[in-house]
């Protein structure tokens, strides 16, 4: 059961990646709102990972 939902986040991120490249290059409407989506999904990610403070190095840490 846990491979299957694993599989259909990976199709839905793969799915919208697609999207964003499409819409770059003037996709259909429903195509540019499903880019805008899934940018917004990753900003989200991108600045919940970054509150955490994991994966950041200081210029001091060698």
């Amino acid at each position: 059961m846990a491979v299957l939902v694993l599989v259909g986040v990976l199709v839905l991120v793969v799915g919208g990646c697609v999207c964003v490249v499409w819409a770059e290059r003037g996709g259909p409407r429903w195509v540019r709102a499903v880019a805008a989506v899934t940018r917004f999904a990753g900003e989200l990610v991108s600045r919940s990972g970054r509150g955490s403070g994991s994966g950041h190095r200081s210029s001091d840490d060698s």
